[in-house]
Order: C-alpha cells, then sequence, then structure tokens
C-alpha cells in the first residue's frame, strides 16, 4: 500500500467527522421552515432524467460550506462538545461528538453556539459534504501520525469508500461537465462588456363613453424594447436602445362629433412609437459616469430629464416610461419633465457632506435639444445644439432619510415645434404625450409657433412604512409666444397613493387622481374653462419574477376642458414581459 493511501486511512476519523459536520451545515437553515432541495421536489424518476439539476443541487452544497465561514454564519473551532448548547450527554452520537472534538479538532458549530445535528440528509447530500471535504483531507495527510489510525477506524473508511464512490464519481463527473459547459459558454459569450435588458409588453384596451366610444374599437397593441447596457469600468453605463411599436392613443371626440385635440389619457406604452408600425429605431443612446462627486449623464439621442432628474413619484414612475409603473402618462411623472429632450448633458452633484445640514441634498442640472443634430435651417427656422429648440432644467433635491423626499424644479425652454410638452421626440410632427390642446399648442392663429416658457415645480415622495406609499406633483407653466395674442399659463396636479406588495410580495395597488395640464381663455379654443380631472386605479399582479399582469381603469371628466363632452373612461389590460 502507498504511503498516500496510509496516510488517508490514518485520518479517517477526521475525514468522517469533517464530512458530518459539512453535511449537517449543508442541510442546516436559519429558520424552522422545511427546505426541500430541487432532486427531492422533482422525484427520484426525474431526478434520474435531469442530471444536471442534480449536480447544480450538489454543487450549491459544496459551495455554499465553502463561503460559511467568510459568511459569518459558523463559530471559531471549539474545545469542548459541551459548548453545543443542543447537544446532551443522553445524545446517542454524543461519544462520537466529543472524541472528534477532542482528539481530532474538526467540529464547529453555528454562532449561536448549536450544533444542529438532527437535520436530515440524502445520500448526494452527505457525497457533495464528503467532497467538499478534501481540501481538509490533504491538510490532514500532511500533518499526520501512525498514532492516530485504528482498525475501527479503517473499517469505517473502507464501508465509506465502497458504499459511496458511485455517488462520488458521478458527482465529480457532472461537475467537469458543468465545467466544461461554463468553459464554452464564456468562449462563446455575447460580449464581456455588455447585458442585454429587453422589455414587451402587450395591451389590450378600449375607451367607452358617448362619441368617442362610439367612433373607437378595442385594440391588441404592442411595444418593444432592447436596451443594450455597457459598462466600461463597472461604475458607467451605455444605454443603447432599440425600440419598435404599433401603439397609439385613442382620438377623442366632443359632443359634436369633432375630434378633440388632446393627449388626455395617453398611456405610457402610447409614446414614442414613431409612425406606430412596429419599425425598429434607437430611441436612447445615453452615457451616465461619475466623475469625482458628480454623475454626469450625456445623451445622443432620445434623452428625456426624468432619466436623470428625481421625479418622486415611486411605483407610478417606471424609468423605463413604459410596463411596470402607472398606466397614463400623466400619472407617471410630472407633466414638467416632459418639456423637451433629446441630446445634450446632465449633471447631477450632491450638497454638503453626510450628517451635515445639506447632507442629503443635491443639484441638478440639465440641458436637452430636440434638433441638435441638424446643421442647417428646417422649415426656415434654425436648428443644432443651440439654435433650435432646448429645454435647460434646475432641480434641487432634499430628502430625510429614506422617507420623505422633496424636489423644486425650474426649466426654461424654448420651442418653434408648435406644442410644449413633447419629450422632445414627437414635437417635429405636432404630437404631444400629455395635457389638453389648450395647454399644449403653441403659438396663434398666425401661424407663429415660436414661443419661450418657464415652468416650475414641486414635487414630495413620503413613505410612511413600507407598505405605503403617497406622493404627488404641481407644476405650473409661463408661456411667452413670439406674436401677437399667444401667450398664456397652464396649470397641473396630482397625488398618488400606492399600496407595495399588496396581496403578494411584487404588487402593486395604485390609485392616482389629479388635473392633466391646462390652460383657461385662450384665443380660438372657445370658452372651454372646464377643469379636465384625471382619476386611474390599477393593480400590478406578479406572475413571476419576468411577467406581471396589470389591469387598470383610466377616467376622464370634461375632456377638452368642456363639461358639455362626455365622460371618457378607459379599460385596459397590460401584460409585461421583461429579460
Amino acid at each position: 500500500m502507498s504511503n498516500l493511501l496510509w496516510k488517508s486511512l490514518v485520518v479517517s476519523p477526521a475525514v468522517l467527522g469533517a464530512t458530518l459536520l459539512v453535511s449537517a451545515t449543508a442541510m442546516a437553515a436559519p429558520n424552522p421552515t422545511t427546505q426541500v432541495s430541487a432532486a427531492k421536489q422533482l422525484g427520484v424518476t426525474e431526478v434520474a432524467q435531469q442530471p444536471e439539476i442534480l449536480a447544480q443541487t450538489t454543487i450549491d452544497q459544496v459551495n455554499r460550506y465553502s463561503n460559511e465561514g467568510n459568511q459569518g454564519n459558523s463559530q471559531s473551532q471549539v474545545t469542548s462538545v459541551s459548548q453545543f448548547s443542543d447537544v446532551q450527554p443522553t445524545d446517542w452520537a454524543f461519544q462520537a461528538l466529543q472524541s472528534l472534538v477532542e482528539r481530532y479538532g474538526c467540529i464547529a458549530g453555528y454562532p449561536n453556539a448549536t450544533y444542529r445535528g438532527n437535520r436530515a440528509l440524502t445520500r448526494y447530500e452527505f457525497a457533495a459534504g464528503l467532497n467538499a471535504c478534501l481540501d481538509r483531507v490533504n491538510e490532514l495527510i500532511a500533518t499526520a501520525t501512525a498514532d492516530l489510525v485504528t482498525k475501527q477506524d479503517l473499517a469505517t473508511l473502507q464501508r465509506l469508500q465502497e458504499e459511496f464512490s458511485a455517488e462520488l464519481a458521478t458527482l465529480r463527473g457532472r461537475v467537469d461537465s458543468l465545467e466544461a459547459r461554463t468553459a464554452e459558454l464564456e468562449a462563446n459569450q455575447f460580449s464581456t462588456t455588455t447585458k442585454l435588458v429587453g422589455e414587451a409588453i402587450f395591451g389590450v384596451t378600449d375607451v367607452f363613453g358617448g362619441n368617442t366610444g362610439d367612433n373607437n374599437n378595442t385594440v391588441f397593441q404592442d411595444r418593444v424594447r432592447l436596451d443594450l447596457q455597457t459598462s466600461f469600468t463597472g461604475k458607467d453605463v451605455l444605454h443603447t436602445r432599440l425600440a419598435a411599436g404599433n401603439a397609439t392613443a385613442f382620438t377623442q371626440f366632443d359632443n359634436a362629433n369633432n375630434p378633440i385635440g388632446t393627449a388626455e389619457g395617453t398611456q405610457t406604452f402610447q409614446v414614442g412609437n414613431g409612425a406606430g408600425n412596429n419599425s425598429v429605431r434607437i430611441d436612447r443612446l445615453t452615457y451616465e459616469v461619475p466623475i469625482g462627486p458628480a454623475n454626469v449623464y450625456l445623451a445622443a439621442s432620445g434623452g428625456r430629464h426624468s432619466q436623470y432628474a428625481a421625479v418622486n413619484n415611486p411605483y407610478f414612475f417606471d424609468n423605463t416610461d413604459g410596463g411596470n409603473g402607472a398606466l397614463s402618462s400623466f400619472a407617471s411623472e410630472s407633466p414638467i419633465y416632459r418639456i423637451g429632450g433629446g441630446a445634450g448633458i446632465a449633471l447631477n452633484l450632491p450638497l454638503g457632506k453626510s450628517g451635515g445640514i445639506l447632507g442629503n441634498s443635491s443639484i441638478t442640472a440639465g440641458y436637452l435639444a430636440s434638433q441638435a443634430n441638424v446643421p442647417g435651417l428646417q422649415n426656415g427656422v434654425n436648428q443644432g445644439l443651440t439654435n433650435g429648440d432646448y429645454a435647460a432644467l434646475g432641480q434641487l433635491n432634499f430628502s430625510v432619510g429614506d422617507r420623505l423626499a422633496l424636489a423644486a424644479t425650474y426649466v426654461h425652454a424654448y420651442s418653434a415645434s408648435g406644442v410644449l410638452f413633447d419629450s422632445g421626440t414627437d414635437g417635429a410632427t405636432g404630437a404631444f404625450d400629455v395635457g389638453t390642446g389648450q395647454a399644449n399648442f403653441l403659438g396663434n392663429a398666425a401661424g407663429v409657433t415660436r414661443s419661450n416658457s418657464n415652468s416650475y415645480g414641486v414635487s414630495a415622495a413620503f413613505r410612511p412604512s413600507d407598505k405605503l406609499s403617497v406622493s404627488g406633483f404641481v407644476s405650473y407653466h409661463d408661456v411667452t409666444g413670439a406674436g401677437a395674442g399667444d401667450d398664456y399659463q397652464a396649470w397641473s396636479y396630482g397625488l398618488g397613493v400606492a399600496l407595495p406588495d399588496f396581496g403578494k410580495k411584487g404588487n402593486v395597488l395604485g390609485v392616482f387622481a389629479g388635473a392633466e395640464p391646462y390652460s383657461f381663455n385662450r384665443p380660438g379654443f372657445g370658452g372651454n374653462n372646464d377643469i379636465p380631472y384625471h382619476f386611474e386605479g390599477f393593480y400590478k399582479y406578479r406572475v413571476s419574477d419576468n411577467i406581471s399582469v396589470t389591469p387598470g381603469v383610466i377616467w376622464l371628466t370634461s375632456p377638452g376642458q368642456n363639461s358639455d363632452n362626455d365622460d371618457a373612461i378607459i379599460g385596459t389590460l397590460r401584460t409585461t414581459f421583461t429579460f
């Protein structure tokens, strides 16, 4: 018999003891809930047919043991079995544990001074624990002496080797197979710096009420976004997002059966779809990187203020502007963040040091231009980064712990596109994302659409508990036109209440109410001076980590700022797939 084999036999009791320790550790859980391994859940027959699952189960057990010390879950080596509160002299294994502790020093317990030796384990789990002890075996072999061996130890090790030889061979073969597959995946992976984040939305929606209901049909719409997120340093991120969709908002009609030029009730997945024919395009190309204490945001295309500024509307706002927050673009965020967009730069800078008066404050500043890529004139109007449509934002953020957040926002904008709340993407076609026509359409009867606007907003979010969130905003917009009789003011406000984890972890029940952007006494719009109230309720049900279903209702009163028009009620069933 070789010297190596002899030393292996010498340390057999320590091997057995360490194996028992590892197996108990792998099976122990920090709470009394019984946990069943994947192999047990599938059953014997299914396990035999799915070796990868079984191999992964045993590997997880080995990894869990290997990380045990790093996670601080085990205590230091005990010197006496009496240190375990759950091991009594009357226990049938007391003498064996005492021998392993005092003779071989290979037993450790949990931080609360327990051993938890009464846990059940499978043969494969025991084999995984035995396999995990190989490093310990090598260490013991190097220091072993002949005085440690006994006939009983030799017999025990022989039985272990014979009993578990098949399991150990199978386990090692499967580990080798998984390692080979991992190496193949790494060799053929898409990128070492880029990951793909996708979202697909299926929306079934209809509108009811008077002429609006009669002139619209039930529709099934979609929108897909594939975001390539690239990081070069681990702290920065480059967003290259491809998008396609066919979703468009309903056209609303007044009591005379004429179309109302309004974006009231527009839903988030209906925003920014271009022609709505599922044509693929790049709808976001931005780069975010920390420089010193500041976070810098650069947008080459598709930039929006809500991508870099805090909107303070948790559970209603979705930073992908679509599938997981509120149904409508109005309830998603304050309309002030939809003034302008495109290409530009933004900066977020913290104020003060942690613990000081300004420790939880920061200042945000950004500049976005809608036609930054156009070098010359367009329709007789200057374009480019500084001479075309632009919106400059300044915001002061303040928070109190993790329960209260406040923000004061100012936006100065210049626009010749004809509308105010265009997000910098749809303005060229005269489309807008939120509010009534009276609050959006720039210019006068002579067709002069160039206007400057100064907008002021405040927002707040309060979370009194983990199960309740309250948020709201108010915005005021002062528009000064380049022609005669085209100055006006617009208002908007809203309040939302969200119940996260309602009924199930990951679910959200949300209710939102407010007034979409409106403006009174504008020439050319008649005497429509009724406030267009917006009421919305939705319930996002999390089917799985990657699928959610959100039914909801939007109720619009006085569409087009006219109470003579019938109320519109929009019903939607939105299904969101994320991957």
